[in-house]
């Protein structure tokens, strides 16, 4: 049996991640959908502002992670994407720190599926979306 490493970053700041990246996603792909706004007035899609302002907020919040939260976070994405497993988490932790430079935010948020294998990684350490909605 595999043991589970400790992760620097908490699963709630991951799960936080997950939400972000799922809204920046979202907005992305509804350009283009009618949405009815508060007044009567209607407003064409998310006009490209929510999204950017998702995709800022969470860059900054990925930005303001330290050094070690932000190796785990791209340990966790290639763990997620299938790259390895818990039983080479070293390695692949390893990597990540030998790749960590100050694009690190820009990478993750360019990464396509982000939300999801940042979402099956937790899933691996035991941790799951459903736990972390419930307690918000």
């Amino acid at each position: 049996m595999t043991t589970i490493p400790n992760l620097s970053i908490s699963p709630e700041k991951v799960f936080f991640i997950i939400s972000k990246s799922r809204q920046s996603e979202s907005g992305a792909a509804g350009g283009g959908v009618i949405l009815e706004s508060g007044d009567n007035d209607m407003s064409y899609g998310r006009g490209g502002r929510g999204e950017e302002t998702d995709r800022a907020e969470l860059a900054g919040f990925i930005r303001d992670l330290n050094m070690d939260e932000q190796i785990d976070l791209v340990a966790l994405t290639w763990l997620g994407r299938g790259d390895g497993d818990l039983g080479n988490w070293r390695e692949l932790h390893a990597q990540a720190a030998q790749a960590h430079n100050r694009r690190t935010a820009s990478y993750l948020i360019g990464t396509p599926m982000l939300a999801d294998y940042l979402e099956e990684a937790m899933a691996q350490f035991g941790k799951s979306f459903e736990e972390f909605e419930e307690h918000l």
